[in-house]
């Protein structure tokens, strides 16, 4: 108890201090709800403002964001919102696809029924909130699922990696919405995936990742070339 007492008190000044971290953390949250849609500009003096920050602190809060690739800067320009562009959407998703095969492989090699049970948990919230017609709340389990997928691991560098894919996951979901069809649909998926790794099989568990990443990767492709996620513009 007083080893938890004295860590507390040399951790709060830190956290007083930080205010970049806490611009970014709150920005990226704004961004992962939609608050932002892919491709609007961010204005400094409004966002300087609606925070109670001066433009140092701000800038170096997106400069963060920046640098995990939620933001793209257009010289002369300004700072906007990843654009969700095919390319942009293909490689948010190979990123995704890479982290979260190998942290199945991770589960795979150790009790990966206890895995599967802390899983079925999330989709259980998954399914209550799919029969509600509740679909944020199936987006928010989705983005759960994959980041408990990777959080089981007890990798923390590999958790750290994820987070930023789960705000891209966020601005993505938000982007598309769905329909109940839609969600049970999710459910399905998630569970399949959820049974492949109960079972102990690897190839179908990373087979059922692919494809559900695949999945994802073609309905964004086709919801950007037909002009029904925010753009850019020119």
């Amino acid at each position: 108890m007083a080893g938890a007492a004295r860590r507390a008190a040399t951790l709060r000044p830190l956290v007083q201090q930080s205010t970049p971290a806490r611009v970014a953390a709150r920005v990226r949250r704004a961004i992962a709800n939609g608050d932002f849609p892919p491709g609007s500009q961010l204005h400094e003096v409004a966002l300087a403002r609606q925070l109670g920050v001066s433009r140092g602190p701000l800038r170096e809060g997106l400069q963060r964001l920046s640098q995990e690739g939620l933001l793209t800067s257009i010289r002369n320009r300004g700072l906007f919102v990843v654009d969700l562009t095919p390319e942009n959407v293909e490689d948010m998703f190979l990123a995704r696809e890479a982290i979260e095969r190998c942290a199945a492989a991770v589960l795979l090699r150790g009790d990966h029924v206890a895995a599967a049970d802390a899983l079925e948990r999330v989709l259980d919230q998954m399914a209550r909130a799919a029969e509600a017609g509740d679909s944020h709340g199936v987006a928010e389990a989705d983005i759960g699922f994959h980041e408990k997928l990777v959080a089981l691991t007890g990798s923390e560098r590999l958790r750290r990696i994820h987070e930023t894919q789960a705000a891209e996951a966020r601005i993505c979901v938000h982007a598309l919405g769905s329909s109940y069809a839609d969600d049970v649909l999710r459910v399905s998926e998630h569970r399949a995936i959820a049974q492949a790794l109960r079972d102990g099989d690897a190839e179908l568990t990373d087979r059922l990742l692919v494809a559900h990443m695949a999945d994802a990767v073609r309905e964004l492709v086709e919801a950007s070339r037909n002009g029904r996620v925010a753009r850019q513009a020119d």
